[in-house]
C-alpha cells in the first residue's frame, strides 16, 4: 500500500493568527505567538555570515527586509527584548536583535548600519505560501561564508 505525504499544515502559534492575511499585510510571529509584527517588503535574501550562522543555529539565515514605517507592532511589543552586538559584526556597525521574552525566536533585527530598515527572518511569517512566492530569497549576502556543501540560489 502505497501512501502520498502531505505537506505539513502550518504552525500557528498558541496566540494564534493576528489578523487576515495577503502579500501586503502578512504577520510575522514569534514560536509562541506572542509578538506579532506586520511587515511591509523590501528585499529577500539568504545570509550566511558567521553572526547569522551563530544566531540561527544554522549555516545561514532566510531573511526579509523592511522599512521600519512598515513595521507596525500588533501585540506583544511589550514581550520583546533586545541584545546588541558589534565586535562581531563584520562593518564594525552595531546591531540589535529582538526576540521574544517568552520562547527566545528573534523577531527582528536592527543595524546601525542601515537606518530605516528593519531585517525579519522568512520563517517567522505566518502565511506559509508567501514563502514559495513573494518571500523566496532573490540574493545572498556573505558568501564567502557560505559553506561548500551549501548551492548557491
Amino acid at each position: 500500500m502505497s501512501t502520498t505525504a502531505q505537506p505539513p499544515e502550518p504552525h500557528i502559534p498558541s496566540a494564534g493568527p493576528a489578523e487576515n492575511e495577503d502579500e501586503v499585510t502578512a504577520t510575522a510571529t514569534c514560536f509562541c505567538g506572542a509578538p506579532t509584527q506586520g511587515p511591509g517588503l523590501v528585499n529577500t535574501f539568504l545570509c550566511h555570515c558567521k553572526d547569522c550562522h551563530k544566531i540561527t543555529a544554522s549555516m545561514f539565515s532566510s531573511c526579509f527586509t523592511i522599512a521600519n514605517s512598515h513595521l507596525k507592532h500588533i501585540r506583544g511589543r511589550e514581550n520583546l527584548r533586545t541584545f546588541q552586538r558589534s565586535h562581531t559584526i563584520a562593518s564594525g556597525h552595531t546591531v540589535t536583535n529582538n526576540f521574544c521574552a517568552t520562547c527566545g525566536s528573534l523577531m527582528y533585527r536592527v543595524s546601525s548600519g542601515h537606518p530605516g530598515i528593519s531585517v525579519l527572518r522568512i520563517g517567522t511569517v505566518d502565511d506559509f505560501h508567501l514563502h514559495e512566492s513573494k518571500l523566496r530569497p532573490q540574493v545572498e549576502v556573505f558568501t564567502q561564508s557560505r559553506v561548500s556543501w551549501l548551492h548557491s540560489l
